[in-house]
């Protein structure tokens, strides 16, 4: 009676709240597509007869061993008192191989499926119903949305262990996660035994420093031959070991692809085998020899190997970030684009990509690339990942060829995921969880027939600043959590306030497991927009902590428990220095935020740009500087507008002469991603257009090599009287180097 008074009351509350009912009962991720309740439990201390229909020896042994090991009492039929039914039965309509129906009663346990696989999601779902020694009776019928559902590990830059990605990929199978992404090569590090070409583990796997950006910054960037006793490090996967991770994956029903990269990020290579590269000298470029006929003997002994270490239908070839310049001058490419009738060197890297593509079709595989492979014609089987945004998955989809979406807005887990004073080091933008979550992967863009080029979705992690295990746990978890939900549910049975319960409580299960997962963060998330018919800045609070207050003041103060409790959006027509913190019941959680908002004299007037917009960091345009939109802490959310090269110089007309009383603008340096404060900002006033008077001129505060993600106002305060403000942060003198802006705001 009490438990069904409780469940009455949660479904009462959720209908209140708008939300589907399904998600108020249940702690499962990724999120079932179908959930009916059931009356009573299923207590696992019962003796139960575990009967198998139509299911292998070897998974009888593996189901049986998952339900001993969760707590579940397992008896014979003449000492069962239930009974745990476990069917593969090809003849029931299911929606995909992977799908499964779950029954729970008070006294039996049903899974049926079309496949093992699909008794294994069942088992993972099960398991996840367990609490408490019982499981809440109930009928579920659930498929996976996407038929790829990705994670990539990259152990070039960083190597980790056998026992690390056996640990990671016990976790991808609990969450139905069913590829493994394992990026081998790159230039800090070759890491896969290839018995015919001994030097890439004898040298181009070991470097002569640990930390990758200290290896980066050094020139040029050298490798240490194991065997010489020099301090090295590095490390490589035997075939033994890497066979021994294709079988423990495809156990739990996990596909390992392989990437080995072609034709850039190659320098490891070209290192021990300089007469691949187009100079014939090692350490001078990073780009295979496209003309030289060697390069493909190479590439194809390579492949030979690894696809026999690898049953992967797919074949990872990288592709991506491949300079051009030795191309255009290396009399072999040069040829090879001659007799071959090819354009330019984007038609150059076209032809290796479609000549290894042919090479692996032959031998049963298909060629998957980054993004870059759709550069000079797409290889006519390919399919592409596309991490540069969604235009190349698009592209692709358009044109009839498949697609894995895993753009680095949403889907690159080396980001930061807080705020960066509070984290590990990253290379930079801003990857919380409620983002990752947001991801639809079929772009609107598509129309419904294309959008089933669309295979799936797939988040990456990075090791250029993973330097640790326990940092590489960090980096994936929680988020790996949003990227199974994305994958496998559908978009109208999520709800980001449920998936929020869900993960909080999941996070003693991922320690539980020994992964040394980010707790989720203490600190309020601010959100705003304009609201132009009330001449006023909505700010949203948030927090990814589950069942805690926000509290906040607008005059700057530190926030108490008698402090005003957020519950609605907070308008600000003026200006307003909003503090917030976190809650649980009297006790403060975390550091107070403090964010200023400011509805400006300067909003909505015209800019003119003395120095062009750069098209990539464009943001919003010509009203960017002025929309009263801040930046959050990623250069890449679209509300900071970048300039390179000759910086930024704009002029701002406030429509006619009035008293002003201080001008000033948030930059950001983030030297990881290569972005700089300006060498000065100068600021000046006219009244008509011509002769400008400067208030103040304001030199950088930092060094350019000052690490972290840094935030900066480079502004003056006094009296003027002027209709035009010429705002200009001059160039910091770094070749490549960014300069970013959120703001100019105008009293």
């Amino acid at each position: 009676m009490k438990h069904s008074l409780k469940k009455l009351l949660l479904i009462a509350f959720f209908l209140v709240l708008g939300s589907p009912i399904i998600l108020a009962q249940y702690n499962i991720i990724p999120q079932p597509n179908s959930i009916q309740s059931g009356v009573g439990e299923y207590k696992t201390t019962q003796l139960a007869e575990i009967q198998h229909q139509n299911i292998s020896r070897q998974s009888q042994r593996q189901f049986t061993d998952y339900l001993i090991g969760a707590g579940f009492s397992i008896g014979t039929k003449q000492t069962a008192t239930s009974t745990i039914k476990l069917v593969v039965d090809k003849n029931q309509v299911f929606q995909s191989d992977e799908a499964y129906k779950l029954s729970v009663t008070p006294k039996n346990i049903s899974i049926a499926a079309k496949s093992e696989k699909g008794v294994f999601y069942g088992i993972q779902t099960l398991l996840q119903l367990m609490s408490d020694q019982q499981v809440p009776a109930v009928e579920i019928s659930d498929y996976p949305r996407f038929k790829y559902r990705g994670v990539h590990i990259d152990v070039s830059r960083h190597f980790y262990s056998v026992e690390f990605l056996k640990k990671h990929i016990d976790m991808m199978a609990h969450l139905k996660i069913n590829n493994f992404h394992w990026h081998f090569t790159d230039g800090p590090g070759w890491r896969l035994e290839i018995k015919k070409y001994p030097l890439l583990t004898q040298i181009a796997a070991w470097r002569t420093h640990e930390i990758w950006k200290d290896w980066w910054a050094t020139n040029p960037r050298k490798y240490v031959d194991i065997r010489s006793g020099e301090k090295a490090y590095g490390g490589f996967y035997t075939q033994k070991e890497a066979r021994e991770i294709v079988k423990y994956a495809a156990e739990r029903h996990i596909n390992v692809i392989p990437e080995i990269e072609m034709p850039g990020h190659s320098e490891e290579v070209l290192a021990v085998y300089p007469h691949l590269a187009c100079s014939g000298k090692p350490y001078t470029q990073s780009e295979f020899c496209i003309g030289n006929e060697q390069t493909f003997k190479f590439l194809e002994n390579v492949l030979k190997e690894v696809m026999a270490i690898f049953p992967s239908k797919y074949i990872h070839i990288g592709g991506d970030e491949a300079e051009k310049k030795h191309w255009r001058v290396c009399s072999k490419c040069q040829a090879r684009m001659k007799k071959e009738n090819l354009k330019n060197e984007e038609e150059l890297q076209s032809y290796l990509v479609r000549r290894i593509e042919r090479f692996l079709n032959k031998n049963g595989r298909k060629l998957l690339g980054w993004d870059e492979i759709l550069e000079g014609g797409l290889a006519p089987e390919a399919t592409v990942m596309s991490w540069r945004g969604e235009n190349g998955g698009i592209t692709a989809a358009k044109s009839g060829h498949d697609a894995i979406m895993t753009p680095g807005e949403f889907m690159y887990l080396d980001s930061y995921q807080a705020n960066p004073a509070t984290q590990p080091e990253a290379i930079g933008g801003f990857l919380p969880l409620e983002k990752v979550y947001s991801y639809n992967p079929v772009p609107a863009a598509l129309t419904a027939q294309e959008a089933k080029h669309i295979l799936g979705v797939q988040a990456n992690m990075w090791g250029e600043y993973v330097t640790t295990e326990a940092h590489a746990d960090h980096m994936l978890y929680p988020r790996v959590l949003a990227l199974a939900e994305v994958a496998w549910t559908e978009g109208k049975n999520k709800s980001w306030a449920d998936f929020k319960r869900r993960a909080n409580q999941k996070i003693p299960f991922l320690q539980s497991k020994g992964i040394r997962t980010f707790t989720l963060s203490d600190e309020v998330a601010f959100a705003h927009h304009v609201d132009i018919e009330q001449k006023a800045i909505r700010v949203e609070l948030s927090t990814e902590k589950y069942s805690v207050d926000i509290r906040y003041t607008t005059d700057g103060s530190v926030p108490t428990t008698q402090s005003a409790l957020y519950s609605e959006a907070i308008l600000v027509k003026d200006s307003a220095e909003i503090s917030a913190q976190l809650f649980e019941g009297n006790k403060a959680i975390g550091k107070p935020i403090t964010n200023r908002f400011d509805y400006h004299l300067g909003m909505d007037k015209k800019v003119t740009y003395n120095i062009p917009i750069n098209k990539y960091y464009a943001a919003a345009g010509e009203k960017t500087l002025v929309n009263g939109e801040m930046g959050g802490l990623s250069h890449g959310d679209g509300r900071w507008q970048g300039f390179m090269t000759n910086g930024m110089d704009v002029t701002i007309d406030l429509g006619e002469p009035i008293a002003i009383k201080s001008v000033s603008a948030r930059f950001m340096q983030n030297v990881s991603p290569w972005i700089f404060f300006p060498k000065e900002v100068v600021i000046s006033v006219s009244n008509d257009n011509k002769t400008f008077t400067e208030l103040k001129r304001i030199p950088t505060p930092y060094g350019e090599k000052t690490e972290g993600t840094l935030f900066h106002n480079f502004g003056w305060n006094g009296d003027a009287n002027a209709q035009y403000i010429r705002y200009q942060a001059l160039p910091n003198g770094i070749k490549g180097g960014w300069v970013f802006l959120d703001e100019i705001v105008v009293w």
